[in-house]
């Protein structure tokens, strides 16, 4: 419907402010993207550092050498017991917690570390936290076997 008005036409329903909606429209879009690019990030931290904790943990527990084993040259094993709270101690002082299993033959310890990342932008949607997880395996070496280089 048009209206003539001193020469001019103006329509009933113009288009004023649909470019307002629109903006708002794209500027919601964008923040979300946002929101799930830096929840993204922070996540994939979190699970580095769950995998570093849980490597150095392993790395910490297999310090606990069995001394008799080790005296006698018989072989280099951890003592089970002592590694494991050796590793928990570790997971402890980092603040974190999660398993520790040695290998049936001492040679080999693994550690699976969870927790949790509170989310800053995805908390909006309902997404208050998420799981995060991470592995870390120490294998204890001992001498050398064959001359390097051949």
């Amino acid at each position: 419907m048009v209206f003539w008005r001193n020469g001019q036409s103006t329509a009933l329903w113009d288009d004023r402010g649909g470019v307002t909606v629109f903006v708002a429209v794209c500027v919601m879009a964008l923040i979300g993207i946002i929101g799930v690019a830096v929840d993204g990030g922070s996540t994939m931290r979190a699970i580095e550092r769950a995998d570093y904790v849980a490597g150095e943990a392993a790395r910490a527990g297999g310090q606990a050498i069995d001394p008799a084993e080790a005296i006698s040259g018989d072989a280099i094993v951890v003592d089970p017991q002592d590694a494991q709270a050796a590793a928990q101690a570790y997971l402890r002082s980092a603040g974190t917690t999660g398993t520790v299993s040695v290998s049936g033959d001492g040679k080999t310890l693994s550690v699976h570390v969870t927790g949790t990342y509170d989310t800053k932008f995805l908390s909006v949607v309902g997404i208050g936290s998420l799981s995060v997880s991470g592995q870390g395996r120490a294998t204890l070496l001992h001498g050398v076997t064959v001359p390097e280089g051949n």
